[in-house]
């Protein structure tokens, strides 16, 4: 049980200074590639890192500034594009809101959520004392924020001739190393919706390739959900 300041702080720099900052860095460095092209200036390409902070809101941004779309239809598939985190903050947070009442507080860590610092924290927050889940998630939430803004201004200044498919290729590095987080999961119905999942993505897409991840989620997320409840309700019942 990690227990004090300095063991937490440790054990989250050590966490976050590995494939998350690295995965980020290189994705974020494929989207300020893509920010550039799309005729973003550098400080809205930043901006946009530290106040969106989701690669899928982040490339309709730049797809649909590019495509002279008006702002309010641009902020709608942004908000529409992340949309995940209002699950994830709503059962990720009070796992760490012990000694905290402010509310605006809280504002700023759902602020800090990413896929990885979401991940990292369901993997540890059982080994941290409550009180100190906090002060991981900051630190490792605000390494991989440095992170993405030091890749996205790499991709920006530095790397102006990167090809499209090569940004796009880099941009998908960081779900890619969500996805080998969940196979790595124990949890049974992450293992379940990813292995479901898995083989209806290029299906749906094929199908319909503006519908076919949203159909993919639905139908993984709600056939793994209802395998693991009979499961488990058979179980309760033996």
């Amino acid at each position: 049980m990690l227990d004090t300041p300095e063991q937490v702080n440790r054990q989250a720099v050590k966490d976050a200074l590995g494939f998350p900052a690295l995965m980020l860095l290189a994705s974020m460095t494929g989207f300020g590639s893509l920010a550039r092209e799309s005729g973003l200036t550098l400080g809205v390409a930043l901006g946009s890192t530290a106040g969106v902070w989701g690669l899928p809101g982040q490339v309709a941004l730049a797809e649909l500034y590019a495509a002279g779309i008006p702002a309010f239809f641009v902020v709608l598939a942004v908000s529409l594009a992340n949309a995940r985190f209002m699950p994830m903050a709503v059962s990720f947070i009070p796992l760490m809101r012990k000694g905290t009442r402010s509310y605006g507080w809280m504002f700023i860590l759902v602020q800090l959520m990413s896929i990885n610092s979401w991940a990292a924290g369901l993997r540890r927050f059982d080994q941290i004392e409550p009180g100190l889940r906090q002060r991981y998630y900051v630190v490792f939430a605000l390494i991989c924020m440095a992170s993405g803004l030091t890749g996205t201004a790499l991709g920006f200044v530095g790397v102006v001739a990167m090809p499209r498919p090569f940004a796009l290729g880099l941009i998908f590095l960081n779900p890619l190393f969500f996805a080998v987080l969940l196979a790595g999961s124990r949890t049974r119905m992450a293992i379940l919706a990813l292995l479901i999942g898995a083989p209806l993505g290029p299906v749906f897409h094929l199908l319909s390739p503006e519908w076919g991840l949203l159909a993919t989620g639905v139908l993984g997320g709600t056939a793994a959900f209802w395998i693991n409840r009979t499961v488990a309700t058979r179980k309760a019942h033996d």
